[in-house]
């Protein structure tokens, strides 16, 4: 049993995430938290919203709230939707909680003693309209790198290079729209990461299994020469800066952000401290396994600024094993967008559709290779064959022909025979195979083999045909529909990570255990599992169908501004 400390990027404050922020580090990492807790893995599994930085006051003053009551209903709406979706998170927390607080100074500090906090005077962008300083998403204006002209100022969406506000062309104020800004100074701290470029160096190259997107990302970074970062912003919300001179500033959100997975993960202990510890998992923890799931954009932050936080505080801190980076998801042909409300949110999906839906196309269409693009028709068309058709198909036909032939009551009687054998074998090495993609992790491959999986229990079947054999061979006919209970335990088994809701009411009509579904030592050992005897229970249809019509007018309804 090994110790898998799992966390996603933490999703931000500013409103309802859409379907990419899902499938770009929620759901893949709860999908490989659910398959370390099936081969029993000890799982931590960590998220938090991120509500600190410039956007959170922006939304926040947009409402009509003060910022922290604003950060507060917010996560409570968040937590509700991803309860409602399934993801299986050992702790969700808030960036802004007070062991946070203390941990992002306590980090700072250490950096400080340590000569790697530099004080240096920035020309810094000043609104006489606003009355303020602009830091970071208070200023837009066009990318000085590829020209988007709705760039932030500390990171362009479009390319994603990392900003400062001063870099902006035709800069203008995202409070009040002023283009008449000035450049004033003012005094900011930096984490000299340039100073741990040599350990930065040795850490990566003793990392492995890292997707080539995310290497590609960190040697680019690296080989263009790793600069200092201003870790400070003039700011009234975030976490105060410990140091004379600096009252009224805050952290930059993207130092204290990381940081919050430890934080959470104290939190997590704090709600059990006799039995949870949270040292084990962070301190000193060589016998831990930590996977990060996140989008690519997310990937500097994580592969070099939390490492160099880490790194250098001189502390024995677990630093990640494997950053699984992904591509986007995009929306018919273009981006999802927040701020446009383009694209399909998280509330509206889960009131179109059950949450294991969504769960699944995600998943078997993960953006890992590349960018995948979202269509309601190509959804529509997905659903249909891989939920309705395939597993869907499987369950029903053989629990409903238990139903009427065998009054729900599995059969004895009849042995295991060649079509058992091969379908044995086959099936170990589909297992094999399907555990060495979520090893990898690989959601979309994960997917492709529990896919196989359902069309070879669905091709057994339709080979075998035990409606056929009643009148002729009883015996046989008994072996194969036992063959297919069993059949439809271990597909909705290795369905579980992905659409856990369906595979846990399926296991329940077969009589399985509730809790995670172990996985299956052999093929053979899961083709005997159900036994003659026992009851079991019948199912409605799983997935219904979704119509060319429910593809075109979702699409309509969904289309860019005109989002619910």
């Amino acid at each position: 049993m090994a110790k898998a400390l799992i966390t996603s990027a933490l999703p931000y404050i500013n409103g309802i995430k859409h379907l990419g922020n899902l499938a770009g580090s929620l759901l893949p990492a709860d999908i490989h938290a659910r398959h370390r807790r099936q081969i029993g893995d000890e799982v931590l599994f960590i998220c938090a919203t991120d509500e600190h930085g410039t956007p959170a006051e922006l939304a926040a003053a947009e409402a009509g709230l003060d910022v922290a009551t604003y950060c507060r209903r917010q996560h409570e709406v968040q937590a509700a939707i991803y309860r409602r979706l399934d993801l299986s998170f050992d702790h969700f927390g808030r960036s802004s909680s007070a062991r946070n607080h203390a941990l992002t100074q306590h980090f700072f500090r250490r950096l400080d003693e340590r000569g790697l906090i530099e004080e240096r005077v920035l020309a810094q962008v000043y609104s006489p309209r606003d009355g303020r300083f602009l830091p970071d998403r208070y200023v837009l204006g066009r990318c000085p790198h590829c020209g988007f002209e709705r760039a932030r100022g500390d990171q362009c969406e479009s390319c994603t290079r990392p900003l400062d506000p001063v870099d902006l062309l035709e800069p203008r104020s995202a409070l009040s729209g002023s283009t008449a800004l000035e450049i004033r100074p003012s005094r900011h701290l930096f984490l000299r990461q340039s100073a741990l470029v040599d350990d930065l160096e040795r850490w990566i190259a003793g990392r492995s299994g890292w997707p080539a997107l995310v290497t590609s990302i960190a040697r680019k970074w690296l080989d263009e020469g790793i600069q200092d970062r201003c870790i400070t912003r003039d700011l009234a919300w975030g976490v105060p800066v410990p140091k004379p001179g600096y009252e009224g500033k805050v952290f930059y959100v993207w130092f204290d952000a990381p940081i919050a997975y430890i934080a959470a993960t104290q939190d997590w202990a704090d709600a059990d401290p006799g039995r949870r510890d949270w040292r084990s998992w962070w301190w000193q923890a060589d016998d831990v396994d930590y996977v990060q799931f996140l989008g690519k954009d997310n990937v500097p932050f994580h592969a070099v600024s939390f490492p160099c936080t880490l790194i250098g505080s001189g502390e024995p801190w677990k630093t990640v094993d494997v950053i699984k980076g992904v591509n986007w998801l995009t929306y018919e042909g273009g981006k999802f967008s927040t701020s446009d409300r383009r694209g399909v949110f998280l509330d509206q999906a889960l009131d179109l559709l059950p949450a294991d839906v969504w769960r699944w196309w995600l998943a078997a269409n993960a953006p890992e290779g590349s960018d995948t693009d979202f269509s309601f028709r190509r959804f529509a068309a997905d659903v249909n064959h891989d939920l309705a058709d395939t597993f869907g198909n499987l369950v029903n036909r053989i629990l409903a022909f238990l139903a009427a032939r065998y009054g729900g009551i599995v059969p004895d009687g009849g042995v295991s025979a060649a079509p058992e054998q091969q379908l044995a074998a086959e099936l170990d090495r589909r297992l094999a195979a399907l555990r060495r993609h979520h090893a990898g992790p690989s959601i979309r491959r994960s997917a492709e083999e529990v896919r196989a999986i359902w069309r070879l229990a669905n091709t057994y079947l339709a080979g075998e045909a035990p409606w056929a054999l009643l009148g002729s061979d009883p015996a046989r006919a008994a072996a194969v529909v036992r063959t297919g209970v069993n059949l439809v335990a271990l597909a909705a088994t290795v369905a579980w990570p992905f659409i856990p809701g369906t595979a846990e009411r399926v296991l329940a009509a077969l009589g399985r255990p509730a809790g995670v579904p172990a996985w299956p030592d052999s093929a053979a050992a899961a083709l005997t599992g159900v036994r003659g005897g026992e009851a079991v229970g019948s199912l409605p249809p799983l997935f219904p169908k979704l119509t060319p019509d429910w593809a075109e007018a979702s699409r309509a309804r969904f289309a860019a501004g005109q989002a619910p």
